[in-house]
């Protein structure tokens, strides 16, 4: 029997660990001290324990997880999303060590990680990208100063080996630009290893719209639908919703088509997103996300899909079972992060979660690994929860989420429910179509209101 060994922790380790199980599959999961108590392990056919609390000494080691899997007899591997889920050194460990890796080759996961080399390929596959050179930047100051002139201000810098918001620059104006370069250089270098940086036009009010791609190894890639993503604070998701309010459809599947067509031009194989900027009826190509994201159930509950198992299945060899005109979007579905966080401050919140109810009815989905007297580590990121909620329509979503969110408590932690509930009554939001800006916009105007 195939064993996958499961090289997360938390939600996304539960989630995996329910897909190997729908599929007859062995499970492993990994812990550190700091999850040793976790109540999801004891569902794990086996469960052991790869290091100290700090990541870098448990779920990031790669020595680790590899004997991991030879001491289980593990042959997957499964990284999930974060940690080691978009390293190509993890990916490429993996194959020189014989197992094999739920995710795709080292190569193309090197690729698509270096921004520039990315924006390379996507041009090549006919994938708009948002205006600028697809090479890192010179050091000639003067031939720098030349191409932001040419894209036109406001432009933007960004590291090559970039993500997760760092690395990234603003400029306005010319008089800007020289230390603009070198601090966005200093970070690329301090965050990445990486000091190379590139430049784009920076759009205005653009929206944040993911397609979500799963490719196998036998040539066949989908897209499967599209999700706006536009409700960031500090480049980091609060809300995720699929479809995408207010886009025409004949657009989305135009991109979307792309998006398939690049996955087989650069040999891709599993799943993955191609994230977008979208402003003014026209698509962007940012970044492509090499694994599964936090916000993919929003897509299984419009397509009836389950990606995780998908993923495991193109792993072990298999086509997909399905085709592009046997896809059917249904309904819409809205996602909501809940973190361990201050709602105010967003400083982060561990310690013991003393009660837990948990939200239910018609079109709610709850993806949550902690039951009430579970730890919350102070070790690793705060989201202690998804609640997703789909109906027939946005509207429909919508109650569904707020009737959710209203009847969820957690006791023990401080959350971010009261700043979900309070956004989901948003005016604008509830319009849909808001700007990457919005959040941000909104909570300012917000805190000011209480100066």
């Amino acid at each position: 029997m195939t064993t996958v060994l499961i090289a997360n922790r938390g939600e996304i380790a539960l989630r995996i660990l329910r897909a190997t199980k729908r599929l007859g599959l062995r499970s492993v999961c990994v812990f550190s001290d700091a999850d040793r108590g976790a109540p999801y392990l004891a569902l794990a056919d086996q469960a052991i324990c790869i290091g100290p609390a700090p990541a870098a000494k448990s779920y990031l080691n790669i020595p680790a997880l590899l004997q991991a899997a030879q001491i289980t007899g593990a042959t997957m591997i499964h990284p999930g999303y974060g940690f080691l889920a978009e390293r190509a050194d993890f990916a490429q460990a993996v194959a020189e060590a014989g197992l094999i890796l739920v995710g795709p080759p080292a190569d193309v996961m090197r690729m698509m990680g270096d921004k520039v080399l990315a924006k390379r390929a996507m041009l090549a596959a006919g994938v708009p990208c948002v205006p600028g050179p697809s090479s890192v930047l010179p050091d000639d100051p003067e031939q720098i100063a030349q191409l932001a002139d040419d894209i036109g201000y406001p432009v933007i810098l960004k590291a090559a080996g970039g993500g997760g918001g760092r690395g990234m620059r603003i400029v306005r104006t010319p008089a800007d630009l020289p230390e603009a370069f070198m601090l966005t250089r200093q970070e690329a270098q301090r965050f990445f290893g990486n000091p190379d940086i590139y430049m784009e036009k920076f759009l205005q009010r653009p929206r944040h719209v993911e397609i979500q791609v799963i490719a196998d190894h036998f040539g066949n890639a989908l897209w499967l639908g599209e999700r706006d993503c536009s409700m960031q604070r500090r480049h980091q998701k609060v809300i995720e919703e699929a479809p995408a309010p207010h886009i025409d459809r004949d657009l989305i599947a135009a991109i979307g088509a792309r998006c398939a067509k690049a996955c087989q031009d650069i040999g891709y194989t599993g799943a993955g997103t191609f994230e977008f900027l979208y402003e003014d009826g026209a698509f962007y190509f940012i970044e492509m996300n090499t694994r599964i994201q936090v916000e993919h159930p929003v897509t299984e509950l419009i397509t009836g899909l389950d990606i995780v198992a998908l993923q495991i299945d193109v792993a072990r060899g298999l086509p997909l079972p399905v085709q592009q005109s046997d896809l059917v979007s249904a309904g819409h579905a809205i996602e909501c992060r809940i973190n361990a966080e201050d709602p105010a401050t967003f400083a982060p919140s561990p310690g013991q979660i003393t009660y837990l109810h948990l939200p239910g009815g018609p079109g709610i989905r709850v993806d949550t690994h902690l039951v009430s007297g579970a730890e919350v580590p102070a070790h690793y990121d705060s989201m202690i929860a998804k609640v997703i909620a789909h109906g027939a329509t946005r509207d429909e979503a919508l109650a569904r989420l707020r009737a959710a969110l209203g009847e969820m408590q957690v006791q023990g932690v401080a959350t971010n429910l009261p700043l979900q509930r309070a956004l989901l009554s948003e005016t604008d939001f509830a319009a849909g179509g808001v700007s990457i800006h919005h959040l941000e916009h909104w909570l300012s105007t917000r805190e000011n209101a209480h100066v």
